[in-house]
């Protein structure tokens, strides 16, 4: 009889202390706001997180629910999670496209963009490097540029700015990576059509000089005399920072224009 008086009390406190506090199940958007501000400023960001979607099941409108969604996107990020991270960004976009801050959500999506790819982007070297696929690099640099497209005077488009040209550089990079690998394996074609890519997507890059090496060594591996003499003029032009203008020359030159298009 003792014994089962003692189970019962066991599972009765194991019920209560599992059971929502009533308070907690009156709380207001502001009170679950404000507790869940607090996690989050101390940096207790699962909790934080459970606090704030527990907000926007119970209290979906309002300025609350609006802060708390871009709010769990910054948790998210700064927990090292970019993926829920960009998926909460988006549904504040989508949700909300006049809030005030909705600047701040495209900045922070290209935020956790670059932070997903960062590690790739700064270990370009090998040859497995080909294989990897920039596509969160590229997903940065467009939420980047739809932030200083969309919204030119805000807070964040100074340091999206800096990051783009990061990326761009980046980007030219791993394509001039793939360009060197083809190169090396005689594979000649898709050496140019890569190299090619920098000059077309890159032009302000600083990998424009080395892919121009590819494809004229690429030209001369295949024996077209005529388009490695063509490339190499370019980069003769090309050796100041005016790199539009020798473009623009190379551009007359017919044989190689036509190639390149």
């Amino acid at each position: 009889m003792r014994h089962s008086l003692a189970v019962f009390l066991l599972l009765t406190l194991v019920a209560c202390s599992s059971a929502p506090k009533e308070s907690d199940k009156a709380a207001s958007a502001e009170e679950l706001y404000t507790s869940a501000k607090v996690f989050l400023d101390d940096k207790s960001y699962d909790t934080a997180i459970t606090r704030y979607e527990k907000l926007l099941s119970r209290y979906p409108y309002g300025r609350y629910a609006q802060q708390a969604m871009l709010e769990v996107a910054y948790a998210y990020y700064k927990k090292g999670e970019p993926d829920p991270a960009i998926s909460a960004a988006d549904r504040f976009i989508k949700q909300f496209p006049n809030n005030d801050h909705v600047d701040y959500a495209y900045y922070l999506k290209g935020l956790a963009n670059f932070s997903a790819d960062k590690g790739i982007l700064n270990d370009i070297g090998g040859e497995e490097a080909s294989d990897r696929d920039p596509q969160m690099a590229q997903n940065s640099y467009t939420a980047f540029k739809e932030l200083i497209t969309r919204y030119p005077n805000s807070a964040y488009v100074s340091d999206a700015t800096l990051r783009m040209q990061y990326l761009v550089n980046q980007l030219a990079r791993h394509e001039l990576h793939v360009a060197s690998y083809y190169l090396r394996r005689g594979a000649n074609i898709a050496a140019v059509n890569r190299a090619q890519s920098i000059l077309k997507n890159y032009p302000n890059s600083t990998s424009v000089r080395p892919a121009l090496l590819v494809m004229m060594r690429a030209y001369d591996a295949m024996g077209m005399t005529v388009l490695r003499d063509d490339t190499q003029r370019v980069l003769n032009l090309n050796g100041g920072s005016d790199t539009a203008t020798a473009l623009a020359i190379a551009a007359d030159q017919k044989s190689w224009w036509q190639f390149w298009k």
